[in-house]
C-alpha cells in the first residue's frame, strides 16, 4: 500500500503543470507550489528557529489561530511558518500578519518532504485537525521533530479504523501526540492502540469566545439594523437560497435580513438580487442610499461576519442544505443566538451536539425554515431562552488552547 501511495502522489505532482489548465481553483493550487522552495531558502536560513503549522484550510487555520498567537507571543526568537494544502485557505490568509510566512506545503512525496523539512528545519510541527501525510511524517520522526495534531477528530467510518486501514494506521503511528476533540476519538484511538492521546476539546472554541470581548461595531450595520428584529444568514450558497429566499419576499416590514453569501462573485449576487423582492442595498452601494429605508443588506464583501453576527436576534448558517459542508455555527453562538441550518451536518460535532442541548434546529426544505422562523420571531422567550443555550455552549467548552500550550511548551526550544 505504501509503495502505490507513492507511486500515485509522485504522477500527481508531475500531472500539476497539467492540472492547472482544468479550472481557477486548480491553477492556483498548482502555480501556487511553483515557487514555494525557493521562498523558503530565502526566508530560512540554517540558523533560524521555526514553529510549523500546517492548515488543510482556512477552517483548520481558526483552529490553530489562538494556539500560534500565545506561541508567537511567548516564544518571539522563533518564526511562525504556516501551510496550506487548498486555495481557499492560501487566497484568504496569504496576507496574515500573524505568521513569518505562509505558504503552499508542497505536495506529499518522499521528495519534497525530505526537502521541505530539510530547507525549514522546525523545532515542532503542529497538523491543524487532518492532514495525515505519510511522507511527511515519517521524515520529521527520522529527524526527531515532534509531529503533534489539535483539534483532532476520528470517526468510525474513517479508513484508519476499517480493516483496510493498516498503511493508514501506521501513519498515525508517526505522530508524537493527538490532542482530541471528544472522548469518541479518543475511544476510537485507544481501541487500535493509540496512548498518546489528550481530549483537549475544539480550539475554535477558544477562538469564537474571544469575539465578544472585541469591538464588533459597525456603523453602516448599525444604521441599517436600526433596532429592527434582524436575520442574518452566513456563508449561504444557491441551496440555502431555496430554503430562505421566500421567507425573505413574504415577511413583514418590522424585520429586516443581512445575507453574507459564500461566493461573492458578480454573477452570483445578480442571481441572488434578482430572486429577492424586498428592497436591498448591497455593501458595495452602501454609500449611495439611505440604509434604514431598506430591508436586505446583501454582503458582497469579505471580513465583517463575523462582528455582523453580533447584530443578528437569529442566524442561519449555510452549507447543510448542500454537500459541501457546514460553515461555522461557533461564530453567531458566541453571541447567544438562536441557530438554523440545513439538514446535511452529521459530521459536524459541534452541531449535532448544539442541536441536542436545543440551541440549533436542523431544517430540510422552505417550510420547515418558515415554521421554526417565525416561532423564533414570535415567541421572545423561546428566542432568548435558545440563544442562552448557544451562549452556554461556547462558555462551557473553551480551554483547549490552554491544555494544549501546556504540553508544546515542554517540546519548543527556547
Amino acid at each position: 500500500m505504501s509503495i502505490l501511495y507513492n507511486i500515485l502522489i509522485s504522477i500527481f505532482n508531475k500531472l500539476l503543470p497539467v492540472i492547472g489548465w482544468f479550472g481557477a481553483k486548480l491553477n492556483l493550487f498548482a502555480n501556487g507550489r511553483k515557487t514555494v522552495f525557493e521562498t523558503l531558502e530565502k526566508y530560512f536560513p540554517a540558523q533560524e528557529q521555526v514553529l510549523w503549522f500546517h492548515c488543510a484550510s482556512l477552517g483548520e487555520y481558526e483552529q490553530g489561530v489562538p494556539v500560534m498567537e500565545v506561541l508567537k507571543k511567548k516564544y518571539p526568537d522563533h518564526k511562525l511558518l504556516v501551510t496550506f494544502f487548498s486555495p481557499s485557505g492560501y487566497e484568504a490568509k496569504k496576507k496574515s500578519t500573524l505568521a513569518d510566512l505562509i505558504v503552499y506545503l508542497p505536495l506529499d512525496t518522499k521528495s519534497n518532504a525530505k526537502r521541505f523539512i530539510q530547507l525549514v528545519k522546525p523545532d515542532l510541527a503542529v497538523f491543524v485537525k487532518y492532514e495525515f501525510w505519510p511522507n511527511y511524517l515519517k521524515t520529521l520522526q527520522s529527524q526527531n521533530i515532534p509531529a503533534v495534531f489539535i483539534s483532532a477528530a476520528f470517526r468510525k467510518d474513517q479508513a484508519f479504523f476499517k480493516w483496510y486501514g493498516g498503511f493508514m494506521r501506521n501513519v498515525l503511528k508517526k505522530v508524537d501526540h493527538f490532542f482530541v476533540q471528544d472522548v469518541v476519538s479518543e475511544t476510537l484511538m485507544k481501541e487500535h492502540g493509540f496512548a498518546n492521546i489528550t481530549v483537549s476539546g475544539d480550539t475554535r472554541f477558544d477562538r469564537v469566545s474571544r469575539q465578544i470581548e472585541m469591538d464588533n461595531h459597525v456603523d453602516f450595520i448599525s444604521e441599517f439594523v436600526d433596532n429592527r428584529l434582524c436575520v442574518v444568514i452566513g456563508s449561504s450558497w444557491q441551496q440555502d437560497e431555496e430554503v430562505f429566499v421566500d421567507f425573505v419576499n413574504d415577511a413583514p416590514d418590522t424585520l429586516c435580513f443581512i445575507i453574507a453569501p459564500h461566493e461573492i462573485k458578480e454573477n452570483n449576487i445578480s442571481s441572488l438580487q434578482q430572486k429577492i423582492k424586498k428592497e436591498t442595498v448591497l455593501y458595495s452601494e452602501k454609500g449611495e442610499v439611505v440604509l434604514k429605508d431598506k430591508q436586505v443588506f446583501i454582503l458582497n464583501s469579505i471580513g465583517y461576519l463575523s462582528r455582523v453576527y453580533s447584530y443578528a436576534d437569529i442566524a442561519y448558517v449555510g452549507g447543510a442544505m448542500g454537500t459541501g459542508g457546514l460553515h461555522n455555527i461557533l461564530e453567531p453562538a458566541t453571541f447567544g443566538i438562536p441557530i438554523i441550518i440545513g439538514k446535511n451536518f452529521k459530521k459536524f460535532r459541534e452541531a449535532i451536539q448544539l442541536q441536542k442541548l436545543a440551541g440549533l434546529f436542523s431544517v430540510s426544505d422552505a417550510d420547515e425554515f418558515t415554521s421554526i422562523t417565525n416561532k423564533l420571531i414570535e415567541d421572545k422567550k423561546f428566542r432568548e431562552k435558545t440563544g442562552m443555550i448557544s451562549g452556554h455552549f461556547i462558555n462551557s467548552n473553551t480551554g483547549a488552547t490552554r491544555t494544549i500550550l501546556e504540553y508544546l511548551s515542554k517540546l519548543i526550544h527556547c
